[in-house]
This record gives C-alpha cells, sequence and structure tokens, in this order.
C-alpha cells in the first residue's frame, strides 16, 4: 500500500527538465523587462537638458524657419511681378507688330483716297474699308501722333527735310509726310516730317 503512494507522489512530481525550463523563462523575463528602452533614454536625457536652453535652440529653429519662410514668400512675390511684367510686354510687342504691318494698308488707303476717280461708288467702297481700318486701330488703342504745327519732339517726330520760313517758329513741324502712331506710351511709328527754322 507504501509503495503505491509513493509510486503516486512520484508520478505527480514534476520533472527536473520541466522545472529547469520553467525556471529559465521566469528569470529570463525579468532581464527582458530590466533592459532599457530607447525612447525612455531619450526622454530621460531630454528631461536632464535644461529647460533655457532648450527653449532657446527652439527659439532659433523657429527663427530659421521664419526666415526661410519669408525668403520663399519674396521670390514668389518676384517671380509672379515677373510672370506678369513678361506677359504684359509679350502681348504689346505682338499687338504693335501686327498694327506695324496694318498701317502700311491704311497708308496705302490714304494716298487711295487722294488720288482722283471718276467712279464715285469705287471711292466710296474704298472711303468704308479705310473707315473700317480706322475703327480696328482705335480699337486696339492706336493714336495718331500730332505733329503739324508742334515743336519738333525727337521721341514722336522723324525730321527728313527742313525750310527756312519766317511764317513759322523755330523747330516748328511744317508738314507731315508721313503720319505716325502710338499704342500706349509706346511709339510704334514716329511721324516722318519737314522741320521750319532747325
Amino acid at each position: 500500500m507504501n509503495d503505491n503512494i509513493e509510486n503516486e507522489n512520484i508520478g505527480d512530481a514534476p520533472l527536473e527538465e520541466d522545472i529547469t525550463e520553467e525556471q529559465a523563462e521566469d528569470t529570463a523575463a525579468p532581464e527582458a523587462d530590466a533592459a532599457p528602452d530607447a525612447e525612455e533614454t531619450d526622454t530621460a536625457a531630454d528631461a536632464e537638458e535644461d529647460p533655457l536652453e532648450r527653449i532657446a535652440k527652439l527659439e532659433e529653429e523657429l527663427a530659421a524657419e521664419k526666415e526661410r519662410y519669408l525668403r520663399l514668400d519674396a521670390e514668389y512675390y518676384n517671380y509672379r511681378t515677373r510672370s506678369v511684367k513678361e506677359k504684359s510686354e509679350a502681348y504689346d510687342n505682338a499687338t504693335a507688330q501686327a498694327v506695324s504691318e496694318i498701317l502700311t494698308v491704311v497708308d496705302n488707303f490714304e494716298r487711295a483716297l487722294g488720288t482722283e476717280c471718276s467712279d464715285e461708288k469705287f471711292k466710296s467702297g474704298i472711303e468704308m474699308i479705310f473707315r473700317q481700318y480706322q475703327t480696328i486701330l482705335e480699337k486696339l488703342g492706336v493714336k495718331e501722333i500730332e505733329a503739324l504745327g508742334q515743336t519738333f519732339d525727337p521721341n514722336l517726330h522723324n525730321a527728313v527735310t527742313s525750310i527756312e520760313d519766317e511764317e513759322k517758329g523755330d523747330n516748328e513741324v511744317a508738314a507731315v509726310l508721313q503720319k505716325g502712331y502710338t499704342l500706349g506710351k509706346r511709339v510704334i511709328r514716329p511721324a516722318m516730317v519737314s522741320v521750319a527754322n532747325p
């Protein structure tokens, strides 16, 4: 009977191998928990850093970012201004070039209207076309340069001849040989003139 009790107790007792594995797991767990985490180390380092130094460092970073933002804003403003100016200049250049081509046609119509013509219907047709060209130029903002009787201005007039005339003032435009035109502030073609008493 005692032998049976001893055998039962022996069967219920844990093996040495099982004990050693469980003990190994129990002992390994605390070691893993005891290892310091990288984030905890950084937090500890930050806690050790002086708060005034930290504030000064953050203020420097903020100032650097603010300066970078202001520079970027200034560069964008310059780019936008330059783009608007280039676009405007491109439009003005294209318009001026197109108008200068039209002006030669307008000059020819004016010469045609100045000649004698027996066919009144033909002449009225030429006048209508000429008026249409003038309307187009007005819509584009093209204006004729006033020259006759004005004081000679080298920015607006191109003197090709000169005359002596006591009835006219010094440097007065005596005759307009070819009309000049402006587009806004730009001179597309200066007026070709004859100047009295240069």
